[in-house]
């Protein structure tokens, strides 16, 4: 029976009845008319965890059998991204294991893609001296991704945050990194919300200021620009820097607050996506996606909106956790065993946000496998001292 009583913030509860529907998988890989990238999260290995915080094991198979999942729903995959607990328990040398992986993978599946994840976490922002440090951990990275056959995402720097004195130290990296980049490589304009060491990233924690900035470095290496990822959960904001990008550069939203009205776009211009709730909610962002490609607009407001709610709890203050509510919503549709991250991270959100998480993953039907999904529920809240009626 799919009901079960459920903590409410003033610590009482309630009994809960599911009442979602899930959603159908396509007979065939969809296509849409929107670039779409999850950024994948990866699976610990719980039984050979012996060193959870200093060195995380991962289970390649289950993490592998998650891309083919997303893979099949249409999307590209943002590979060693946040999403994967860079710098926030993979390591670089995790994170090259993964790269190899995913790249490998991708060659056995037809149509499939992916773009990796390249920044600097081998240098530790404490360890830096100079801009040179940083330039040579970004050409570490992307000399490895290119090296492997992949195509980099260039992630922000918390190293280059902290010995950047000004916008000019900005134009330098950038400049040098993407005049030596073999192919066109996506930016990444991530806010201090996820990564507080990135605090007045582009040399200011003015909007206007870092925007002219970023701009002005795309300009100066648009042939190398695929496009820039924003991720300042602010719709304003990434409108601001999607009107103001040459012809020919993307805009590609990593804003999980507002992801569905910005990949509808305003009629005249939209952003493309590359998004962490992606890995959530693929099922309904595969349907959305394709509908809008098909002008459905109807059904794809109708698909994609619920999940925003979601997304938002999802993706609340302390916003770096959200890997957190990835994962669980992960285990409770079946495509891992367990509720486990790399350096514990599932113990960074509490029950209550979880029960948050699973009432509105009903609401939006993103419930896989209900029966599953309430069952796991239970062995939850039983652990966390919740017991529930016979």
């Amino acid at each position: 029976m799919n009901s079960l009583l459920l903590p409410r913030q003033d610590g009482s509860l309630e009994k809960y009845r599911l009442r979602g529907t899930p959603i159908a998988r396509p007979d065939a890989v969809p296509r849409f008319n929107r670039i779409a990238y999850a950024a994948a999260h990866v699976v610990s290995d719980p039984l050979r965890d012996a060193d959870p915080w200093g060195n995380p094991a991962i289970d390649w198979e289950a993490t592998m059998a998650f891309r083919h999942h997303l893979w099949g729903l249409g999307f590209k995959i943002a590979e060693a991204m946040d999403t994967a607990q860079r710098g926030m328990g993979l390591s670089w040398a995790g994170a090259q294991q993964l790269i190899r992986r995913s790249l490998a993978e991708a060659k056995s599946v037809p149509g499939a893609d992916l773009a990796c994840g390249a920044g600097t976490d081998q240098l530790s922002p404490a360890e830096a001296r100079s801009i040179e440090d940083v330039i040579a951990a970004y050409e570490e990275q992307i000399g490895f991704v290119e090296g492997e056959g992949g195509r980099a995402i260039m992630m922000a720097s918390r190293a280059l945050a902290r010995v950047a004195r000004s916008a000019d130290d900005y134009r330098r990296v950038y400049g040098r990194i993407l005049a030596q980049a073999k192919d066109k490589v996506v930016l990444h304009w991530l806010g201090d919300m996820f990564d507080p060491q990135l605090k007045g990233y582009w040399g200011s924690e003015n909007f206007e200021e870092a925007l002219a900035t970023v701009l002005s470095i795309i300009g100066e290496n648009s042939a190398k620009v695929e496009g820039i990822k924003i991720s300042l959960l602010d719709n304003v904001k990434e409108v601001a820097l999607r009107n103001g990008l040459p012809d020919g550069v993307l805009c590609f939203t990593g804003d999980d607050f507002n992801y569905a009205e910005l990949i509808e776009g305003d009629g005249e211009r939209y952003s493309h996506a590359l998004l962490g709730i992606f890995d959530a909610v693929a099922p309904s962002a595969s349907k959305a996606l394709a509908a809008l490609a098909a002008g459905d607009f109807s059904t794809f407001r109708g698909t994609i909106e619920p999940t925003v709610p979601l997304s938002r709890k999802i993706f609340e203050a302390p916003t770096q956790y959200y890997k957190a509510g990835v994962v669980f919503l992960a285990w409770l549709n079946g495509h891992q065993r367990h509720f486990t991250l790399p350096s514990g991270l599932q113990s960074a959100r509490g029950l209550l946000h979880y029960a948050d998480i699973f009432r509105l993953a009903d609401q939006a039907n993103v419930l896989d496998k209900p029966d599953l999904a309430a069952a796991r529920m239970r062995n939850l809240l039983a652990v966390l001292g919740v017991e529930q009626a016979d």
